[in-house]
């Protein structure tokens, strides 16, 4: 059971200035680019690129906005439009290093779609691209040889951020701040939440690859709730409700529990707990999450849950593949899973169909007023770009933004699906559908450049995508800031993990009964002496040297 936001790869980004969709850390965004929007990064004050929404033909079924609420589409375009117009290349050749999740893909001369997107540029592009497992180890290679490719993907790696941007990286600020992103209008489409978290010491040097803002709170059976007389997640006023909910559709007799574990972040955030740290604004005092009662008293609140034996047993600890099938197979009425997993094929919505036409799994969302949400899926990664003359930049810039044209365009889906006829045939809705060479040839990572806006799109399941829009629509009004983003703390870069592993451990030991809820008060004091204490003074030190500058 995970006991805090997770620092895995994709949570190492602690790069821009703090999210601040939720209505305490400030106004909200406006829909339209028709003023700058200022991000005040903790006093330093940063022009990020007008946010201008793409003007086509494409409506969507259902609207996005410009805190990041995705657009929804219940079938793929039949007619899709160009989004950019010139090739950003005259004949150039640019070197790119990114991870991938898939196996290598055909080469050039043996991918139609690689060479189709080449044409498109107008020049072509050096790929370096390594395995996930192995990014780590090849970033740090190129790091060390001074050997940077003119792009790369970065999800960490490095032991001082700010200064390997300043000392290796372009500052992209003088090209994309204020109105001068309307020279990459499928850039300036991305909402400025997401742009926030590409600033690096108070400049902007990255560019995103989106996605939901947040990971959303895991998914549950409304067939099973249904059962037990919960036919609206608004019905489960408080903790305390939730809890007789579990005990009412958990059936052992049956085979069926409440919980197939996960739960342990969703009661941290039902509770209201930070996200790590939390600040007062007029003290600038900084606590960590693992200090807060909100932090304790969920702790004691899922330790009652797995006591009264609503845990699928032995679920703690399982692997994710085989708590996900379980579940899948009608074992719990609640699992945790990122939103990701709910669309699409292969997604909970229609594989759960599949096993059995009345399971009716939705997206969850935790109940309770003092329920908030994390910042926790922002985006990917960013890209950044190495060091060069304005006219390379511009180019690196360029193919940036044709890799984030949008959703329903030919370039998206050249990226996504390749080219149609060799890569992709449309079926009888007119939905593209990868064949086996698609599949290969679409492994090179191009939506690892940049992206636009995740769009929500499932050819199958029409409310489906509806259920994905009303729960991303409510979570990202209630996302909370994270304070630190934006502010340098060379103990927490260093520590985080460490930290991390101190609190899962023993939190699982206090769940599992192994030890008394005591241990969590020990557990703090030594998370506070091996580094959280440090990382205190160094974020509060960060914070009223940037507040001193935001009076000047």
């Amino acid at each position: 059971m995970s006991t805090s936001p997770v620092l895995s790869r994709r949570g190492l980004l602690r790069l821009g200035a703090a999210i601040g969709v939720a209505a305490a850390a400030g106004p909200a965004l406006t829909a339209c680019g028709s003023s700058t929007t200022q991000a005040k990064a903790h006093g330093l004050e940063v022009t990020l690129p007008t946010y201008q929404a793409i003007s086509s033909t494409l409506k969507p079924d259902l609207p996005g906005t410009a805190a990041g609420v995705p657009q929804g589409f219940f079938t793929y375009p039949k007619q899709l439009f160009r989004a950019v117009q010139k090739p950003p290349l005259s004949g150039q050749t640019l070197s790119i290093a990114e991870m991938s999740f898939l196996p290598p893909p055909p080469a050039r001369e043996k991918n139609a779609a690689w060479r189709a997107i080449e044409e498109r540029l107008g020049g072509k592009i050096d790929w370096t691209v390594v395995a996930a497992d192995d990014w780590p180890t090849k970033f740090s290679t190129m790091v060390a040889g001074d050997a940077l490719p003119d792009m790369f993907v970065y999800q960490g790696g490095v032991d001082n951020l700010p200064a390997f941007a300043k000392a290796k990286c372009a500052d992209l600020s003088p090209y994309l701040s204020g109105d001068k992103a309307r020279d990459y209008p499928n850039l300036a489409n991305i909402p400025d939440a997401i742009w926030k978290q590409c600033l690096i010491g108070g400049k902007l040097y990255g560019l995103p690859i989106p996605r939901s803002i947040t990971g959303g709170d895991g998914f549950y059976r409304a067939d099973l709730f249904a059962r037990a007389g919960v036919t609206s997640l608004d019905q489960i006023a408080d903790a305390d409700a939730f809890f007789e909910l579990m005990k009412e559709v958990t059936r052992p007799k049956d085979g069926v529990y409440g919980i197939m574990t996960g739960f342990t972040n969703i009661a941290v955030k039902m509770f209201g707990a930070p996200y790590y740290w939390q600040v007062d604004h007029a003290t600038g005092k900084f606590t960590a999450d693992v200090e807060t009662e909100e932090y304790r008293a969920a702790i004691e609140y899922v330790a009652r849950l797995n006591k009264a034996g609503v845990y699928y047993p032995g679920s703690a600890g399982m692997q994710k593949a085989k708590y996900i099938n379980l579940f899948q197979a009608g074992k719990a009425a609640y699992v945790y899973d990122g939103l990701p997993g709910y669309l699409g094929p292969t997604g909970h919505l229609a594989t759960m169909k599949k096993i059995d036409p009345t399971f009716d799994v939705r997206p969850f969302m935790a109940p309770g007023r003092t329920a908030v949400s994390w910042p926790d899926n922002v985006m990917f990664a960013m890209t950044l770009i190495k060091q060069a003359g304005e006219e390379k930049v511009k180019q690196a810039l360029g193919v940036a933004n044709w890799a984030a044209s949008p959703f329903g365009s030919e370039e998206y889906t050249l990226i996504a699906y390749g080219v149609e006829g060799v890569d992709y045939q449309r079926d009888d809705k007119d939905n593209p559908v990868l064949n086996d060479t698609g599949t290969q040839d679409t492994a090179v990572p191009w939506k690892y450049i940049a992206a636009p806006p995740q769009a929500l799109f499932d050819s199958g399941s029409a409310q489906g995508v509806r259920y994905v829009h009303e729960a991303l629509s409510k979570q990202i009004g209630r996302v909370i800031e994270d304070p630190t983003v934006g502010l340098y703390s060379p103990t927490w870069e260093s520590s985080n993990g460490t930290l991390l592993t101190l609190r899962t451990d023993t939190v699982n030991d206090i769940l599992a009964g192994r030890k008394p809820m005591s241990a969590f008060d020990d557990m703090v004091k030594q998370y506070r002496s091996k580094g959280a204490d440090k990382a205190r003074s160094e974020f509060e030190s960060a914070w009223a040297q940037s507040q001193k500058g935001s009076a000047k």
